[in-house]
């Protein structure tokens, strides 16, 4: 790193790809001059690079402050120190008014950033943004634990610019360490003069400029079509207007619910100590001690120890991966006693304290959405992750709430996972049920089991069918049905026999994938790499790339009804809405239309269900 070249700017230089670059930080007005002439001439050559370095990622909790924004091209980057106000203030907005072309680097979170402490709306920003991090999921959606690049800007720098990108990243750790902060409280506590801060900012910029390009040309070699990545950036406006939205907080009950959490994880963890479990996460202290009450435990970690973990805690306690009974065997009390304290203390962090800390000044949270979050492109909520929670749960939920004089509104698909299968793969016997209105899993269990199929039947159809989309295998079936092996192998063998074409589809897909170098392109143009150990979950990856997708036009199609500013939270297929109580049936029949639409000849049908004022109210809530 170079060190500062004059005593009033500051100014680094540094090199990227091999090639000298400046960074500069403007200190008196004639620096914000100097800036504004270099703005105007790069705004009027094409796209610049903009970026934020804030205190945090909880963009709408208290004392969040806004520190820097940057701007910058492939050679040039300009600190702009925000925290100091005036001018400084004044400059960046402007500048961020008249660009004509952003290219940033995970927008969502610049957007509302931006928005919330500079005053620069989403709807005025948003319509001139590149995200590269879109660009880059596009590409290769896959983690760097998956075998991907992963869509962090140093990774993919690193990758696509200059091996030595992710240098400073590791300096700004040092630096937080020797002041006495960790990584999280570093972004607040460094200080704005600090030179490997500023560099770090300012080199964040210039790598965002040179990736951009670098992708467009890499996704135009792919043939990945130009409207897919329209496609996405609008869907990451719309998700960024609901972040922006979020939800009110019960801050009373959550408060409550808070201590509630935590008794309840130290009782459980009480019931374990009497078994001689002391530690609820020792997974020796489980082990010996489900060995003492007579459990035969044979599945073992890749370390050799004996496997103690959710999977086989549940099948002790005889529930379903869903925590539904499964009456195959006497629960064991350790085994339930362990998995409460778990999920009480797992819930009280993860979500009763994440609301309270993060809850904004107006008393609303604003989970946090990442709309390219897996392979397939699913949406998920990070902070909390609002996606995890059972299907039955009515505590957490009951926390949110509608706005005042609204109530919650939420549409979800019917079966949609299903109806996309039969749809890609012209499941002739599906799609026949599906337009008689048939519910699918008893047609299935009609077909497989018989006329005379009981409720269990019903169950195993119903996992094997999902075992199919979600590529779960035998041993994920038993666990969710509760089945033994024969009955689930037979059950699979028998759904191959009345749905063919499912086979048939997914043989089809595989080698699509292996004459495309192991990349299954999906029926919207998205690119889903398979692994070679794995190519049977090509099934999943195409009817769940294809389901997000119809959730992403849905939303679109909601927009253009004007429903966006109801909507609040995209929940796996479903839509959670605020709205007033007097319009609540007008305006969840128009969620349904916007949500139903035929998919190559399947209707794709959704249902929209009226609450009270709290998301538990939908779910056995009183409120």
């Amino acid at each position: 790193m170079g060190g500062p070249l004059s005593a009033v700017m500051q100014t680094f230089t540094h090199q990227v790809a091999g090639e000298p670059i400046t960074v500069r930080v403007p200190e008196t007005p004639e620096d914000l001059d100097a800036f504004w002439s270099w703005f105007g001439t790069a705004n009027e050559r094409g796209h610049i690079a903009v970026d934020t370095e804030t205190t945090g990622l909880d963009i709408y909790s208290p004392g969040y402050r806004l520190r820097t924004v940057q701007f910058g091209d492939s050679r040039t980057a300009w600190v702009i120190p925000y925290e100091r106000g005036g001018e400084f203030v004044a400059r960046a907005r402007h500048a961020l008014r008249a660009i004509n072309q952003a290219v940033i680097h995970n927008a969502l979170f610049d957007w509302l950033v931006l928005d919330q402490h500079a005053g620069i709306p989403l709807e005025s920003l948003a319509p001139r943004t590149t995200d590269t991090r879109t660009l880059a999921a596009l590409i290769d959606p896959r983690q760097p634990q998956e075998g991907g690049i992963g869509t962090g800007l140093k990774p993919l720098s690193a990758h696509w610019v200059d091996p030595a990108a992710p240098d400073t990243q590791a300096g700004l750790t040092s630096v937080f360490r020797s002041l006495g902060l960790t990584k999280e409280s570093g972004w607040a506590g460094v200080p704005l003069t600090h030179p490997t801060f500023l560099l770090y900012a300012g080199l964040d910029v210039l790598l965002t400029a040179r990736l951009q390009p670098v992708l467009r040309r890499e996704l135009a070699r792919l043939d990945v079509r130009h409207e897919l990545v329209v496609y996405e950036h609008e869907i990451a406006r719309l998700c960024a207007h609901m972040q922006r939205a979020g939800l009110v907080l019960d801050t009373d009950y959550t408060r409550q619910l808070d201590h509630q959490l935590g008794d309840d994880a130290q009782r459980y963890a009480d019931q374990a100590a009497r078994y001689g479990v002391t530690n609820v996460n020792s997974t020796a202290q489980l082990a010996d001690a489900f060995a003492g009450m007579g459990e035969t435990l044979t599945e073992r970690t890749d370390s050799g120890a004996i496997r103690v973990d959710k999977a086989v805690l549940l099948a002790l306690a005889d529930l379903s991966m869903q925590w539904e009974p499964l009456q195959t065997r006497t629960p064991n009390p350790l085994a339930l006693a362990v998995l409460k304290s778990k999920r009480a203390g797992k819930w009280r962090k993860a979500y009763a304290a994440t609301f309270l800390d993060t809850v904004d000044a107006g008393g609303r949270v604003h989970p946090a959405i990442s709309p390219l979050a897996a392979r397939t492109g699913r949406m998920s909520i990070t902070r909390p992750a609002l996606q995890t929670l059972p299907s039955s749960d009515a505590m957490i939920r009951r926390c949110l709430l509608a706005d005042d004089g609204h109530v919650i509104i939420s549409t979800d698909f019917s079966a949609v996972e299903l109806r996309v299968l039969a749809a890609l793969a012209g499941v002739r016997r599906m799609k026949e049920a599906i337009h008689r209105g048939e519910d699918l899993h008893s047609f299935t269990a009609r077909l497989v089991f018989g006329p005379d199929f009981t409720a269990k039947h019903r169950k195993i159809s119903k996992g094997v069918a999902f075992g199919k989309v979600y590529g779960g295998g035998l041993k994920t079936i038993q666990r969710q049905t509760g089945a033994g092996w024969a009955e689930v192998e037979s059950a699979l063998k028998a759904y191959d026999r009345v749905y063919p074409e499912v086979k048939r589809a997914a043989s089809k897909w595989q080698r699509q994938a292996y004459q495309n170098g192991m990349v299954f392109i999906s029926a919207t143009g998205r690119r889903l790499p398979l692994d070679r150990d794995r190519t049977y979950a090509v099934t999943n990856y195409a009817c769940q790339s294809v389901a997000r997708d119809v959730l992403g036009q849905s939303m679109l199609a909601m927009e253009s009804a004007g429903l966006l500013p109801y909507m609040r939270l995209p929940i796996h297929d479903e839509i959670l809405a605020s709205a007033p109580a007097e319009d609540a049936a007008d305006v969840a029949r128009e969620f349904e239309r916007c949500m139903t639409w035929p998919l190559y000849g399947v209707p794709i049908e959704a249902e929209a269900e009226v609450g009270g004022r709290s998301w538990g109210s939908l779910y056995g809530a009183d409120y």
